[in-house]
Parts: structure tokens; C-alpha cells; sequence
């Protein structure tokens, strides 16, 4: 009972301290959204945002990385293993010097497929290269920053984020001054604080926790176990990278840089409101890898039933009346609304609390480390999205009708998720449904009543 309260106290401060760092955040990302929109204007702001998405859409290799170095760091602090930990952090250092191939593909794709002024080529291509150096210094960067998260050390990455988010904030006031093309001049200034800011995680790791020092050593079966790992991890983050900046290309191609751009307003404003859940899921997610190592599944179902079902209730209350008063929103915020950003904020908005309710079942697959069957299934079907898409606006669908059939999948997606699950972890869906399922669908229907009736 005492490791579970010193863990419940862990995970509230963490919490906390999340939410101090996010509030600051999402009122400054907004702040400097709007200021970027109106200082590059609509046609430079989708540039940037198409063209920031091919880079990022290579980075699928990273996220899967990502994933795998978290699963097993975690899963050895949970063990208390430490020796096998410096061998697990040394070994993902190597893993990470073999990724970095998006920029031959990218410029290709830039050259050959996509739109855009004939006049900001030169402009796009700095976009692009900036873009590229910022994912280089992420991949080399994901060992540290995962060794944080996975000695849940929170605070840490609450200060260095509102360092970061300070910093792109000046970036905003930089832009206003001189004559230069501000386009070239944000790209730019975006990866050196993108490189500033990974130099800060990589020196605090290297002081504070002994295991994050590289040694070299060569384990071959620790190699192929996380490579193996992270590379069903890899078709699952394919999935991700094609029904997320596939739908920004096949938007562009479709209807050109100006509806990327009202994409890139809805983006924004899901990522602020994202940001909630996430925060209460990043103090939870190590625990609940943490506990299937120790074989605690009590423990484990308990942490996922609540993540799940306050993540629903955070959301909904954030996202109800967004959802309600969108177009007052969006005005009273930017001022110049690009056409479909009301549409497409709303169905993303749900497109992200199904994503975000379903988000601990992934991170319990990842922590029995047998993610094959999970990630190969739930890829698959998540792949359907794109080509789902194309063939609706091929028929003559709106740019909203993308949305609509990535709000379907998901929801599919999510009810094959409860069934692979249940007997890797050992979850009863019975019991999934009555403690996470009904109370949130009950709390949705007591929740729209009011402002139906008032928007009557």
C-alpha cells in the first residue's frame, strides 16, 4: 500500500507540474500562432506547414525510436535494474546514428508533386532544409529525452519546455524586425532553437543520471530485441505519418496552400487542447509499464481504466464548447479565418479525444514489449485512411470529408484495440466497458443536454 501511495503522490505532482507547464505554454503557442499567421500571411503559413510535414513525415522512423527507448528504459527502472539500463540507453545512442534518410525522398516530393507559388520556391526550399536539420538533431536527441520521462522526473521537463516555448515566443518579435523574407528568417530560427533547447536535455542527463553515459559494448540480442521493437512500432507510426501529413498533401494537391493553412489553424488548436491529456498521461504511462514489470496487474488495469476515463472527461469539457462556439473562437483569436478551419477543427477535436482515451491500451501493449500483433493489425486498418480519402475527394467530396472517414477509422480502430489487448494484459472487457466505457458515454449525454438547449 505504501509503494502505491509514494506512486499516486508521484504521479499528482507530476500532474501538476505538467499542467503549470502547459497552461504556459498553450497561452503563449496561441499568442504566437496568431502573430505568425498574421505576419507571414495565409499562403506563407501553409508553406510552412505543408512543407515542415513532409520533413515530419519521414520522422515516422524517429517516433517509433522514440517509443522503443522509452519501453525499455522504463521497463528496467521498473526492475531496478541499472546495469541493464546503461546497456539499454548506450544501445538505443547506436540504434539512433543509423536513422536520417528523409531528404533525398523529401526533395523529390517537394520538386515533382506538390503546389506552390512559383514566386516562394526558393522560400519552400529553405523550409525544407531548416525542417531536415531539426529532425536530425531530434533523432540523435530521443535517449535523452526519454531517459527523463522514464525517471519520471517532470519538473525537468517542465522548466526546459517553457524555456522553449519562451524562446519561440522571441522568434515572434525577431520576425518584425528587418526586411528580410520572414519565411526563410522563422525556418531558420525555429531549428537553432530546436538545437538549443536539445543540447539543454542532453547535458542535464549527463549530470544527473549515471546510466545515461555512453559506453560501448555490443549486445546483439539487446540490439535485434529493441530493433524488433521498434520496428512493429515503425509500421504503426507509418500508419500515423500517412493519415496525418497524407491528408495534408492529399488536401494540397486537391485544393492547394491556402486549405493547408486552415488545417494548420485546426492543428493548433487541437494541439492546445491535446496538450491537457497528454500531460495527466505522460505522468501515468511510465507506472503503468513499470507495473507489468513487476506483474501487478491490478495495479496496471486500475491506472489504465483511469487514464482512459479522465482523459474522456478532460477533453470533453475542454472541447464542448470549442465544438459549440467555433467560429466566435476562431475570429475573436485570428481575426483573418481561413475557409474550413471551423470544420476541420471540430472533427479533429473528436478524431482527439478517441485517440487520447485509447492511448493507454497502446502504451500497455508497448509495455509487454509484443507489439506485433497490436501494431500490424491497427496499422493495417489505419492505413485504409488515406486511400479512403483520396478516392472521396477523387468522387467530389469537400475538404471536410477527409476528416469525416478519419473520424471512422479511428473509431473502428478503437473497438479492435479493446480486443487484442485484453489477453495481453489480461483486461477484462467487461470490465473496461462498465468503469471507462458507459460512465463516459453517460457523462457525454448529461453533458450536450444544456447547450442544445440553449442553442435552441
Amino acid at each position: 500500500m505504501s509503494n502505491v501511495g509514494e506512486n499516486s503522490k508521484r504521479i499528482a505532482k507530476n500532474t501538476l507540474l505538467l499542467y503549470f507547464r502547459m497552461l504556459f505554454m498553450m497561452v503563449i503557442s496561441l499568442y504566437t500562432s496568431r502573430v505568425i499567421l498574421s505576419v507571414l500571411g495565409i499562403e506563407d503559413y501553409g508553406i510552412y506547414n505543408v512543407v515542415a510535414g513532409v520533413v515530419a513525415m519521414f520522422g515516422f522512423l524517429n517516433s517509433a525510436m522514440t517509443v522503443g527507448t522509452q519501453r525499455y528504459l522504463t521497463f528496467e527502472l521498473g526492475k531496478e535494474d541499472y546495469c541493464q539500463l546503461q546497456k539499454v540507453f548506450s544501445t538505443s545512442i547506436l540504434i539512433h546514428f543509423f536513422i536520417i534518410f528523409a531528404e533525398t525522398i523529401g526533395l523529390w516530393f517537394l520538386y515533382e508533386k506538390m503546389i506552390f507559388p512559383t514566386n516562394r520556391i526558393d522560400a519552400t526550399l529553405w523550409v525544407y532544409q531548416s525542417s531536415v536539420l531539426s529532425l536530425v538533431v531530434m533523432v540523435l536527441s530521443v535517449p535523452y529525452n526519454a531517459m527523463i520521462v522514464a525517471h519520471e522526473r517532470m519538473n525537468v521537463y517542465a522548466y526546459i519546455s517553457v524555456l522553449e516555448v519562451i524562446t519561440k515566443l522571441l522568434i515572434v518579435y525577431l520576425l518584425q524586425v528587418g526586411n528580410l523574407d520572414k519565411l526563410k528568417l522563422y525556418a531558420v530560427l525555429m531549428f537553432i532553437v530546436q538545437l538549443c533547447i536539445r543540447f539543454v536535455y542532453g547535458f542535464y542527463c549527463t549530470h544527473h543520471f549515471r546510466e545515461a553515459r555512453y559506453m560501448w559494448f555490443w549486445d546483439s540480442k539487446l540490439f535485434k530485441n529493441m530493433l524488433g521493437f521498434s520496428g512493429w512500432n515503425l509500421w504503426g507510426n507509418c500508419a500515423a505519418m500517412f493519415f496525418t501529413q497524407g491528408l495534408n498533401i492529399l488536401l494540397n494537391i486537391f485544393f492547394g496552400p491556402v486549405v493547408n493553412a486552415a488545417r494548420g489553424v485546426a492543428v493548433q488548436v487541437q494541439g492546445a487542447v491535446a496538450q491537457f491529456s497528454s500531460n495527466f498521461q505522460i505522468a501515468l504511462n511510465p507506472q503503468i509499464t513499470k507495473s507489468y514489470a513487476k506483474k501487478d496487474f491490478v495495479y496496471m488495469h486500475d491506472l489504465i481504466f483511469k487514464s482512459s476515463k479522465f482523459t474522456f472527461f478532460l477533453l470533453l469539457f475542454l472541447s464542448l464548447p470549442i465544438m459549440i462556439r467555433t467560429e466566435f473562437i476562431l475570429i475573436f483569436w485570428l481575426n483573418i479565418v481561413p475557409d474550413y478551419s471551423i470544420a476541420f477543427l471540430r472533427l479533429i477535436l473528436c478524431v482527439t479525444i478517441i485517440d487520447a482515451v485509447a492511448n493507454p491500451l497502446m502504451i500497455s501493449a508497448s509495455a509487454t514489449g509484443n507489439v506485433k500483433l497490436y501494431q500490424s493489425v491497427i496499422g493495417g486498418v489505419l492505413l485504409l485512411i488515406l486511400p479512403i480519402s483520396y478516392l472521396v475527394l477523387k468522387l467530389g467530396g469537400n475538404p471536410a470529408s477527409v476528416f469525416v472517414v478519419h473520424l471512422c477509422v479511428c473509431v473502428i480502430a478503437f473497438i479492435i484495440r479493446l480486443f487484442i489487448i485484453r489477453s495481453m494484459i489480461h483486461l477484462s472487457l467487461r470490465d473496461y466497458c462498465q468503469q471507462v466505457i458507459l460512465r463516459c458515454l453517460l457523462v457525454l449525454l448529461i453533458s450536450i443536454i444544456l447547450p442544445l438547449v440553449l442553442n435552441v
